[in-house]
Order: structure tokens, then sequence, then C-alpha cells
């Protein structure tokens, strides 16, 4: 049986890219019975980039609902990465047996120096932190900790499971066999959604569309999203519309073929626009309730996450006594 294991870090609030491009297909996926799934909280992964306590709880809480208020299956291992402490330990382990020149390669690093370079700071590691530096090999813990060997993951990802899938073989060869050899998984038919902008949505851009936002609030973000200058009456690209790339990534292919024939009719912006806001807003409208409900009973939330730590600890502390035995952490007698 296969195992897969998928985790978000919790920094800000789910978007609508977040919801096509990595909650429904995992909510979709934890349902096949044919495969053990893990689905994780990366709370330890956010710590790079947030120093905001309470934005950290803040996010915790909110992703945590926007996957059960999108169906995750109870079947799967759902938990928080930090109530699982042997992740950690086995950090550090594999910490010990990494190369620092494969660290060297990471992307994440890579660029944080080149735009030091590109700046003309004099320490081209101004500002980068061990956490930044370390963080594959924190992503190694988690995906060798649960011995998975599927890891559904973004293009800009590959290279996290490839060095993950690196440092395992690194240590079978010096311990013996002792950890499965990930691959990643790639749906190319994932959606990339646009931003308000007409960049890729993201954070860190400000350009999101938050994935349960209140009705009016929905709205005037829809009313935001760019377009360009042409008039009601002209033929327009579909292929090219930022509105009809996020109706798509939610309508069955029937609906996008009716709407894509609206635009060759030269369906204006405005119209296009409440039509979209229409679309969104009642194909959300359940999970949202159920989102609010969950958002309000946070000691709900808390006892599911709980109640997968340790479903995950039953996996994860018998693993790690075999890991220690292997490195030689083992009673003396």
């Amino acid at each position: 049986m296969d195992t897969v294991l998928t985790g978000i870090t919790t920094t800000g609030t789910p978007h609508i890219g977040n919801y096509v491009g990595a909650i429904r297909p995992t909510v979709l996926a934890s349902f096949d019975t044919s495969v053990t799934s893990f689905y994780f909280l990366a709370d330890y992964h956010s710590l790079v980039k947030s120093r905001d306590p309470g934005q950290m709880a803040c996010s915790t809480l909110e992703i945590a609902a926007s996957w059960l208020a999108a169906g995750l299956s109870s079947e799967c291992i759902f938990y928080r990465q930090s109530d699982v402490p042997e992740i950690m330990e086995l950090t550090w382990i594999l910490t010990c047996m990494t190369a620092k020149g494969l660290m060297n390669r990471a992307h994440a690093y890579k660029g944080a120096v080149a735009e030091n370079e590109a700046t003309d700071k004099k320490d081209p590691d101004k500002g980068i932190t061990m956490g930044l530096f370390c963080y594959p090999i924190l992503m190694a813990a988690d995906i060798l900790m649960f011995k998975a060997n599927k890891v559904p993951v973004g293009k800009d990802q590959i290279q996290h499971v490839e060095m993950a899938r690196d440092i395992a073989g690194r240590f079978n060869h010096h311990y013996g066999e002792t950890f499965v050899l990930p691959e990643a998984v790639i749906d190319e038919n994932a959606a990339v959604l646009p931003g308000l902008d007409g960049r890729k949505m993201s954070k860190s851009y400000g350009n999101i569309i938050p994935l349960f936002a209140e009705e009016k609030v929905l709205r005037k973000l829809i009313m935001r999203i760019k377009t360009n200058s042409q008039e009601p009456g002209e033929p327009k690209d579909p292929d090219t519309s930022a509105l009809f790339s996020i109706y798509r990534a939610f309508s069955s292919d029937e609906e996008a073929e009716s709407i894509r024939k609206l635009y060759t009719g030269g369906i204006a912006w405005g119209e296009m626009k409440q039509m979209l806001f229409e679309y969104l807003n009642e194909h959300l409208k359940e999970p949202r309730e159920e989102y609010n409900k969950l958002i309000a009973a946070p000691d709900y939330v808390e006892q599911v996450l709980q109640r997968g730590a340790q479903k995950a600890r039953e996996v994860s502390h018998p693993f790690m006594a075999k890991i220690r035995a292997a490195i030689g952490l083992q009673p003396l007698g």
C-alpha cells in the first residue's frame, strides 16, 4: 500500500488558489482506501517566514478549518507538525548526515543569496536564517518519518523531495536500510490561479481571494480583478482572462464551454465578474458555513488535531526507536 504525505505551511489565510491547487485534490485523495494518507499543518516550517505568534495561531486554525470544511476524510491521519516531537529529533539526526554542499544548492537559499548580491550587500548571507538554509532537511524529516513513498508537490517543491531522497539514501548507506526513498508526484492538471492583479495568486503579492470570504467581501474582490480595456460586444479571448481561469478551475467542462461562447460573443467584463461571483458564491456556500462553525469552535478543531497526532505518533514513536538503535542511541546492557 502506498503512503502519501502532504503538508500546508501555516502562514496566512487560505485562498482559492490554495483550494484548487492543494486542498481540493488532497480532500478527494483522502477517500482513496488503497493508500495511507498523512496530512499535516507545517507550523515549524512557518517559523522561517513568520515572527508573529498571533498570526501563527490564527493561520493554524484557519487552515485546519479549511481542510475540514472542504470535507477531508476522517480516515486519513491529519495532524499538526509540532505535535509530533519525533519529527524534530529526526531533523537533527538528518542534519548530521546532510552535506552542506547539498543545502547550498537549495533553490530558496540560492535565491536569497542572489537577491543580496543583486542589491550590492557586502554579506551574501545577510538576513538568511538557518531555518531557511535547513528547511529542506525538516521537509525530509516530515517525509521520511512516515515512510511516505508518494509526495504530491508543486513543481517548485520537486527539489525538496529529491533532496529527501538523497538524504535517505545516504543514511541507508551508512546505517542500513531504514528509510523509504520518496518520489515526487506532480499533478500536471493542477490549476495555478491568477490573482487580482493578473500575477499568480499569492499571499506575498497581496492579490488573493480568501477561500471563505463572506459574500460582500467576495463580490468586492472579484470586481477588483484586473481586465483589459475591451468594450462590451467585442469578442474576447478566454484563455488570457483571469476571470475565465478562475471560473474554469471550479466549473465542469460543459459549464466552461458555455462561458467560452459568451466571450466570443463579447460579454462585458462587469457581467462576467457578476457571473463569476454568483458561481463561486454558490459553490462555496455550504463549506463556508461549515468553516465558520469550525472557526467558532477551536476546541473541537484542537481535538481533531490531537487525535490525528496520536495516530501519527503510533507510527513515529516506534520508528524513532528503530532509528535511534540504528545510529547507536540505545540503552547500555
